[in-house]
This record gives C-alpha cells, structure tokens and sequence, in this order.
C-alpha cells in the first residue's frame, strides 16, 4: 500500500490535477441539494476537490478531514477547516452535518468491516434528510477495455471493498436510502504501458490487484512488451451514488 504521508508531496500532479478535481467537485455538488448548509469530506487528501466543492457553493460550511498527516497538511493550506481524522470514528456529534462525500475513499478501505463502518459513521452524523455522496467501484472504473486491463485480468482482486451492491447494503442497515446518481470523467487518467509498470513498482493498484510472489515481476514483464509504450489509453468514468438518511431518532 502507499504511504500518504508521503504521496501527498506529488498526489495532485499524477492524478489528474484541477481537471478531474473540478469534475468531481461538479459531479458532487450535483447531487447535494442546494439547501445543504455544511458538508463534510471524509477522506479528503489534499483538498484539491474540496476546495472546489467550496468555489462551486458558495454559503456552504466545509470541514474536509483525513488519516493520513501528510494529505490533511496540504488540505488546510487550501480550505483551513481539516481534522486529522479516522473515517471509522468522526470527530463530529450525531446529526452535525447536511452532507458527507467521499470521494475516491471507500475502495481503499481493505480492513475487515471498515467501509460498513465509514458508511454507519457517515449516517450517524447526517442529519435525517441529509445525503451522503460517494464514489463506488473505483478500481472497476479504470477497466476500459484496453490491452493494459487484459494483463491485468488474471490478477484483480475478487471482491471490491467499494462494489455498488456492497455499499448500497451497508447504506441500508445504517438508513441510508439510494436518492440518486452521477458519472464524471477522470481527466489526466489515461494510463501508458510505461507508467503503469512505475505505479506498480512504488505499490499502486493494492486496492485492484492480487499479486503474490513473483506476480509482480510476471506482470511487468507483460505489460514492458505491449505495443505503445507511452501512449495514453482511454480515461476513466467515476461513478457517484447519493444516499439520503432517513428521517427518526436512528435514522429508521
């Protein structure tokens, strides 16, 4: 798995930067209702797409928090408002907030019970009626149908810890109903033969692919003699979903 910490440095350059940031950010607020007078960012990295859910609605109280030290330091210098904070147990009081996104958050969350635990703490902060807005089947978003997804075929994890089936249950026993969703385009995301053999060797794709032994090495190899070293293959589709809390004391 990366280190945060550390990637925080460069994350914004090798993921697509404002581009995709600002297309989140539009999808997002998309799906939160205009009277939302806070939202909540749990896992907000470095806030590049917070801080554009800021610009995009004006009046609407932001708090971005974040695990890892590193991420959240780059987020305050741009939105101020950051906790250091587990997604698994909010600093926040019952019914504190309109909304909570998390945005490419839920399928790196590979602990047994941690994304069913991210979904109840997000309900439990929402005030009844509020919406709880995350992206779903991160990983699969990236397969489009290129040569680099068919070396990476016999070795995708089997079960995505953000599947839409997985997420939209957990949402259920925390009452949370779907109300809506959204696609955006991941500018910048395009991947070369060339950069993915890097992102492997520094430990990206833990979330997506199963690679023990020698499998990483058997990969590589692979993808060093696809044709087109360095050209970009198609950019990924993000999926979004909107759940609303229901309304009584648990959110029954």
């Amino acid at each position: 798995m990366l280190d945060y910490n550390e990637e925080a440095a460069v994350y914004d350059a090798t993921r697509g930067g404002l581009p995709r940031a600002e297309a989140a950010a539009g999808a997002v607020l998309g799906l939160v209702p205009p009277g939302a007078r806070t939202l909540l960012d749990i896992g907000c990295g470095t806030g590049m797409v917070t801080e554009r859910i800021v610009a995009g609605r004006p009046g609407l109280r932001v708090l971005g928090s974040d695990a890892a030290r590193g991420m959240a330091g780059v987020a305050r210098q741009r939105i101020g408002a950051v906790v250091l904070a587990d997604a698994r147990r909010l600093p926040l009081r019952d019914r504190a907030v309109d909304a909570v996104t998390a945005v490419w958050l839920l399928h790196l969350l590979r602990g047994t019970g941690d994304v069913r635990a991210v979904v109840a703490e997000a309900a439990r902060v929402l005030r009844p009626g509020g919406v709880f807005v995350t992206t779903v089947d991160k990983d699969a978003s990236h397969d489009v149908g290129s040569d680099i997804d068919e070396a990476f075929a016999p070795y995708l994890a089997p079960a995505p810890a953000d599947a839409t089936d997985l997420v939209v249950g957990y949402g259920a026993e925390s009452g949370l109903d779907v109300v809506g969703s959204a696609v955006f385009r991941g500018h910048g995301q395009g991947r070369t033969p060339k950069l993915v053999v890097g992102s492997l060797r520094r430990g990206y794709y833990a979330s997506r692919l199963e690679l023990p032994g020698t499998a990483t090495e058997r990969l590589v190899a692979v993808l060093a003699a696809l044709p087109a070293q360095d050209r970009r293959r198609a950019e990924p589709a993000y999926r979004l979903l909107a759940f609303r809390r229901r309304p009584g004391p648990a959110g029954e």
